[in-house]
């Protein structure tokens, strides 16, 4: 019979593998030496690390927001209005898309946690589209419904293959960080907040500041997609606060997992394809992410790589109770 210490060596070893199939996919891309493969690689990376900023609220702390695209569209603005208007250069405006992002979490988050379950999902809902409508009506400032266009970025940054590895190094790093903190004692924390707030309060543990805590680390990773959106686009408009946008990367998560680390990076990809792919033949592809979707809750219950890790893990099981029969 296996150990606590073999189990413990088989989730590493399974983490291991995750990173490594990643990683590799990832960095073969380019390899097809097709500009519509980099590009595609490029927007599933950014949209993915998004997913997985949303999922670290919904997923991990139980808190279903439909106000995320404002955090990730405050990180695109920030990056397109400083390079726009010649105030700081790519490498400063760049890292001020997260610390923007966590700003405006912090400023909404004590107001939203106030609430919890439907009537938390709509406040951030009601908030989102106050942000998106300053940024739709202000003109003078933000383009109005025009947006932002022809953002300068450096001249290194114009060939695809530079920006798809540069996003590629940014997003591993800030999956690695959203990783450790899953990982961690406070990200224990979070997930007990999930099962059960109240026993967790009880505990005496303060759970608004742990949800507030999450917001704000969200709302910064978010931010930062946001930033690399502008850089990758070199345009930016009122879309990308819109609560679509929002909607989109809940439909991300729960497609490729809300409980799998990476089952959000995978629903991006799924969901981007179909759009790019299927819209090239049809301008019904809405359709088709309905039929996926409906598929997904039918057959994939815990999303694709949930129910994958689901059916690996019964398996498993039922080898090693057949060996334990067999060799009693």
């Amino acid at each position: 019979m296996k150990g606590p210490s073999a189990a413990s060596g088989n989730v590493a070893r399974g983490q291991l593998f995750q990173w490594i199939a990643v990683l590799l996919f990832f960095a073969l891309v380019p390899l097809g030496r097709r500009s519509f493969f980099i590009t595609m690689a490029n927007e599933v990376l950014i949209m993915g690390l998004f997913a997985m900023a949303f999922n670290l609220l919904y997923g991990v702390t139980g808190m279903l927001s439909f106000g995320q695209a404002a955090y990730y569209g405050a990180g695109g603005y920030t990056v397109g209005l400083l390079l726009t208007k010649g105030v700081l250069p790519y490498s400063v405006a760049l890292p001020l898309a997260p610390v923007v992002g966590a700003a405006l979490a912090l400023l909404l988050g004590p107001l939203c946690i106030r609430l919890s379950g439907v009537y938390f999902t709509m406040l951030t809902l009601a908030f989102a589209e106050l942000v998106w409508g300053v940024v739709f009506k202000w003109y003078g400032f933000t383009g109005g419904d025009n947006g932002i266009q022809g953002i300068p970025v450096p001249e290194w940054f114009h060939h695809p293959l530079h920006y798809y590895y540069f996003t590629l190094a940014v997003v591993v790093a800030a999956v690695a960080i959203l990783r450790r903190i899953v990982e961690s004692p406070f990200g224990a924390v979070l997930q007990s907040i999930r099962e059960n707030p109240e026993r967790t309060a009880f505990l005496g543990i303060r759970v608004r500041r742990y949800q507030l805590a999450s917001m704000v680390i969200s709302g910064a990773v978010s931010g930062l997609a946001g930033g690399l959106f502008a850089g990758f686009h070199r345009s930016i408009g009122p879309d990308m606060l819109h609560w679509t946008k929002s909607g989109e990367v809940i439909l991300m998560s729960i497609l490729g997992g809300i409980f799998s680390f990476f089952g959000p990076l995978v629903g991006a990809g799924v969901i981007l394809f179909i759009e790019d792919m299927i819209g090239k033949y049809t301008e019904f592809w809405e359709i088709w992410i309905g039929g996926t979707m409906l598929a997904i809750v039918i057959f994939f219950p815990q999303g694709v790589i949930g129910t994958l890790y689901q059916w690996t893990h019964r398996k498993v099981s039922r080898e090693r109770d057949g060996n334990a029969t067999a060799h009693p």
